[in-house]
């Protein structure tokens, strides 16, 4: 019980944010963040050069680290997104940005870079994931067992501008294989349209997809993205920065590809978890499977609705800064819950998590939100339980009147839901 009270104590001594943090995100978007310009806020410094990056896929358990930091350290890592440099796009980030407007100055050279000089695997735009990992990282003292503690310092958008993009067969409307449309919509209602398909050619670039070009803008209240609305103007929506990959190594593997690396779907390794809350301010905890915990990181939004729909969200390269901890079993650094799946929690709330197929779609659940939800409910129970010491019917029974659960995403292949538990429900009376 004293551990528990600890570990309760020590997490409800953040519920307020650090002004100095919120600082770093907002000052964000006064400029383009080339690679090793402009603020660097971590003790270590990686940026997303060719040799240093997994296209469409994450390191395995055997993988060779780009940079090793001492547990407890910060890392200041500039991550590359996808959008604007993928095979439907033409693979091109130049010439895809002249085209919205975008001056080649304002184009970063390490997506450039990664564009036209990768070539640590063969791209399959049909089979590889899209995303850019940046990574691994060897944690000193983590080992199998270990939990490795994230907590996100600074996110700050690299360009004042985004792309939001619908691809077919993906997303919440998709066209199944041969043609038909899943339960419960019909062909018509298919997103992006049927007679735009261009997938039986095998061209990417006449695949048909839609990318929505997204400037962003210095508002009132701060960083928006701005989407068109017709005859009536625009609509502007506040910039949230998060990373939707970050993970430790999960899977065995001897090369760099194999279904089991594919950066898509999550797993108890983290990855591409997508879950908008893990902004500045959030921590996110990792069961460790490999030696030195092997983090990697990428997938950077600038904002994300809960369920990610289109497929895509607004979509933009981020520098992220972190602070790396390695927790041992028996210490008070982690929930509990975190020692056997990802975990996350807020300045505000405990955020437990529950993926349909967490082992890496290796057991024919896939994309079962039933099954995600009921995880993350056996997942808020155990926390409730074992750390803050509610009896476990007590704690069902309080879910249920008091806390919320979330779609994270339904777009990665296997999806996932998040609970809310709000720390102020738990101050003392």
């Amino acid at each position: 019980m004293n551990g528990r009270r600890r570990f309760l104590g020590a997490a409800l001594a953040l519920g307020a944010s650090s002004p100095l943090l919120a600082g770093r995100a907002s000052a964000a978007g006064r400029g383009i963040l080339q690679p090793g310009k402009g603020p660097i806020h971590g003790r270590h410094y990686l940026p997303s050069l060719p040799d240093q990056v997994r296209w469409g896929y994450l390191p395995s358990l055997r993988s060779e680290p780009v940079l090793r930091v001492r547990s407890g350290e910060t890392v200041t890592i500039d991550t590359v997104s996808h959008e604007g440099i993928l095979e439907d796009q033409g693979r091109d980030p130049l010439a895809y940005f002249a085209k919205q407007g975008v001056p080649a100055k304002q184009v970063l050279s390490d997506a450039i870079a990664v564009a036209r000089e990768y070539d640590r695997t063969t791209r399959n735009f049909d089979v590889d994931g899209p995303h850019v990992v940046t990574g691994p990282i060897h944690v000193d003292s983590a080992e199998p067992g270990d939990v490795l503690k994230v907590e996100m310092l600074s996110m700050l958008p690299r360009v004042p501008y985004g792309v939001i993009s619908s691809r077919h067969g993906k997303g919440a409307l998709p066209q199944l294989a041969g043609g038909a449309a899943p339960a419960g919509i019909t062909v018509d209602e298919i997103m992006p349209p049927v007679a735009t398909d261009g997938r039986p050619t095998g061209d990417p670039t006449r695949y048909g997809n839609i990318s929505i070009f997204t400037p962003v803008r210095q508002g009132r209240r701060g960083l928006t993205g701005v989407l068109p609305r017709g005859r009536r103007g625009s609509v502007a929506f506040p910039l949230r920065p998060f990373m939707g990959i970050m993970g430790v190594a999960f899977a065995a593997g001897d090369g760099l590809t194999g279904p089991a690396l594919n950066s898509i779907p999550p797993t108890l390794g983290g990855g591409n978890i997508d879950i908008n809350l893990l902004g500045v301010g959030a921590t996110f905890y990792l069961p460790v499977f490999a030696e030195g915990a092997l983090f990697h990181v990428g997938d950077p939004h600038l904002a994300m609705g809960d369920g990610e729909v289109a497929l895509t969200a607004l979509e933009g390269s981020l520098r992220g800064t972190f602070r790396l901890t390695v927790c041992k079993a028996g210490s008070d650094g982690a929930p509990s819950v975190a020692f056997r799946y990802p975990f996350a929690e807020t300045p505000d709330a405990w955020v437990p998590i529950g993926l349909s197929d967490p082992d890496g779609a290796q057991n024919g659940q896939v994309n079962d939100l039933d099954i995600a939800m009921r995880r993350a409910v056996v997942n808020a129970l155990d926390f409730l339980q074992h750390d803050l010491g509610m009896d476990r019917a007590v704690a069902y029974a309080y879910l249920s009147a008091a806390s919320d659960f979330e779609v994270s995403q339904v777009v990665d292949r296997t999806v996932g839901v998040h609970g809310v538990i709000q720390k102020r429900h738990f101050l003392p009376s």
